[in-house]
């Protein structure tokens, strides 16, 4: 998306700082010190949740199949246990920028999991790009890889928290335009590198006219993201940057964190094996995240422009479906996608694999 296009999406982000988003958000695994068996998971849990709520309590949530018992630890210490199913609210725990919970079953390997989001004074759309179940029954690691909206407004206290989060390297996907007028804040010592999505191209230079257009726009700038030549390098660096640097963490952003971020984090899990509708699922949770800043920026809008705006401030399936159908046209397969695309190799994405996945 060019300069008009954005302008929906960039009003929204600055108005994220003032508005509080706190939807659910699952969680899931973490390597732990106990046996991997290869071609069958090690991971008896097939669900396994946390959700923070505004009061600081969590509710935890998990099914673990073939066991019998399952305890779970915050700081060292029980707080919840039961049988193979189960659910616990869990208050009065200290705070911590990630509250984390030890679930461990009465056989095989468990997972450290926390609640999805990351509480940030200058960002509404900030969270654990892993924490997902692959169709293998593996899970991707938690507090590695992150996802995000704008970082122009994040605060001293937002910066410090992503330094003891150990964010080492902040990809931006924006234009030049945008990172000129709202240049990024990162915490010190993090590398920043530029991976400009749609450098290069010449499309998106008007706004749409009609709610039929912008859902065009959106399919349009999706494929671009696929098979332009600014996405191609652009994800590239982010894959590349995440396969390489095994002392991450790696953080990736755009304006909103939805679209440009969205199809990064599809396109990451779906390397990894996680079903699709998992990612769907992720990809369309920025509507939970974003919702408090776009309904803002609708209702100061007369009813004919909102209902053209909607659809560049909305995720929607056909967007993301959109993406993976010109993978599949201009490459044949996603795998392909990836190999010819983003020159991930199978050597490269079996590492990525080994190192991003437990059970």
């Amino acid at each position: 998306m060019k300069k008009a296009l954005l302008a929906a999406t960039v009003v929204a982000s600055a108005l994220t700082a003032s508005l509080a988003v706190t939807p659910a958000a699952s969680a899931a695994g973490w390597d732990l010190p106990w046996n991997h068996h290869r071609g069958q998971s090690a991971i008896p849990f097939t669900e396994a949740t946390v959700t923070a709520a505004g009061d600081g309590s969590y509710t935890l949530t998990w099914n673990a199949e073939g066991t019998r018992r399952v305890e779970i630890k915050a700081n060292g210490k029980v707080v919840a246990q039961g049988g193979a199913r189960g659910r616990a609210v869990v208050k009065g725990l200290p705070a911590a920028d990630r509250q984390w919970f030890d679930f461990k079953p009465g056989r095989g390997q468990g997972l450290r999991l926390a609640d999805r989001l990351i509480a940030l004074e200058g960002t509404a759309n900030f969270r654990d790009a892993g924490g997902y179940r692959t169709t293998n029954g593996q899970w991707v690691k938690m507090g590695e890889v992150y996802r995000s909206d704008a970082l122009n407004k994040l605060t001293a206290n937002d910066l410090a928290k992503l330094q003891r989060l150990r964010v080492k390297t902040v990809f931006d996907l924006r234009m030049e335009d945008e990172r000129t007028k709202d240049a990024d804040k990162v915490p010190a010592g993090a590398a920043y590198v530029v991976a400009d999505v749609f450098a290069g191209s010449g499309s998106f230079q008007t706004l749409p006219k009609t709610p039929a257009e912008a859902v065009k726009a959106m399919t349009d700038a999706e494929r671009t993201m696929v098979s332009g030549e600014g996405g191609k390098k652009a994800y590239t660096q982010v894959f590349q940057g995440i396969q390489k640097d095994r002392a991450r963490v790696v953080l990736f952003h755009c304006t909103a964190g939805k679209d440009r971020t969205g199809w990064a984090n599809a396109a990451l899990l779906t390397a990894l094996g996680v079903p699709r509708e998992t990612v769907e699922a992720d990809y369309l949770a920025s509507n939970d995240y974003r919702k408090a800043a776009n309904d803002a920026v609708l209702s100061h809008l007369p009813p004919q422009q909102a209902a053209v705006y909607k659809p560049l401030l909305d995720v929607r399936p056909e967007y993301l479906n959109a993406g993976y159908e010109e993978a599949k046209a201009k490459y044949g397969s996603f795998d392909r996608y990836l190999k010819d695309g983003l020159g991930i190799d199978s050597r490269e994405l079996r590492e990525l694999r080994e190192d991003l996945l437990v059970g």
